[in-house]
């Protein structure tokens, strides 16, 4: 049986039409003729002997189920070709290019400017983007291509991503500085369990906390919930409650000036894994590999010290 003979252009105009979710739309981001774009995608489901899209009068384009797992792989192989023609153009001038790189929104004060400098100091021509997000969020963003590498924690990561540890953050706990145990440097989960708690209230994250201090008998008193870390730290400064959290700043001052203490907790609880993940089955960019590789040499540094 011959393979398949279908154009590269035929699959440029296909991922533009299934992107855009109009073949309209798609014509003009490419600057040709909507016929032009039809024509090549009927021609492409033709030689592959399968339906990609579902055209709907009036609505516009849908993936099937076919076309969806089609255009999963043609991203990394077009995304391929720009880099391959890049290579060729730029022959002995290092990584250039274009990076999209996700991180989950607490992380990102902490983890990516550190990253980042050192990635853009080794491959100045690679333009970096930055996509901050929560959890799900990012995986949605992998899987859509919106970003090729992500920073993030390493639990409940779906089958369909690929990980690398990088880090792991033992979790700690804050009080105000008047508090009763302020002084003690460290503390248990049963001894603050009954008092009022400020969750960090992200999607995993918050529920992470929460069994923390389930894991002593005890329902967590939660007196604030807020998805702002500095928030939680300001509400605990005030003295509204306790609070658990896994990244710590350089400062103990919050944005109003006021302290918080950090206390070690001396439960055994293992840290949270911090992982640069991507799809699996998806071949990495050299950017991408690039970064990859940067964010383990620096956990491999940290761990060396």
């Amino acid at each position: 049986m011959a393979d398949p003979a279908y154009t590269f252009l035929q699959l440029r105009y296909f991922a533009a039409a299934a992107e855009l979710g109009s073949m309209t739309a798609a014509a003009k981001e490419l600057r040709v003729s909507q016929s032009a774009v039809s024509t090549a995608v009927a021609q492409l489901e033709k030689e592959l002997k399968v339906q990609l899209l579902l055209r709907h009068h009036a609505r516009g384009l849908t993936l099937t189920a076919a076309g969806k797992a089609f255009h999963r792989e043609l991203r990394s192989f077009l995304a391929h070709s720009v880099e391959l023609a890049e290579s060729a153009r730029n022959a002995g001038q290092g990584l250039v290019g274009d990076l999209t790189v996700g991180c989950f929104s607490t992380l990102a004060p902490f983890r990516l400017p550190g990253l980042l400098t050192r990635y853009e100091e080794a491959y100045p021509q690679v333009r970096i983007d930055v996509l901050e997000a929560e959890h799900a969020t990012l995986q949605r963003a992998l899987r859509a291509g919106e970003c090729e590498v992500a920073v993030s924690y390493g639990y409940d990561l779906g089958e369909d991503i690929d990980r690398e540890v990088i880090d792991a953050s033992p979790p700690y706990a804050i009080v105000a500085a008047g508090h009763r145990l302020a002084a003690r440097g460290e503390v248990s989960l049963a001894e603050l369990a009954l008092e009022p708690m400020i969750l960090l209230d992200l999607p995993h994250s918050g529920a992470y906390f929460e069994a923390l201090i389930a894991r002593t008998g005890a329902a967590p008193v939660i007196r604030h919930r807020t998805t702002g870390f500095e928030t939680v730290r300001a509400l605990v400064a005030h003295g509204r409650g306790y609070a658990l959290l896994n990244q710590r700043p350089a400062g103990d001052n919050t944005y109003d000036g006021r302290p918080v203490v950090a206390l070690r907790l001396r439960d055994e609880v293992e840290p949270l894994e911090i992982v640069v993940v991507w799809m699996r089955g998806v071949r990495l960019t050299h950017r991408a590999r690039a970064f990859v590789s940067m964010a383990k040499e620096a956990y491999r540094r940290k761990s060396d010290a």
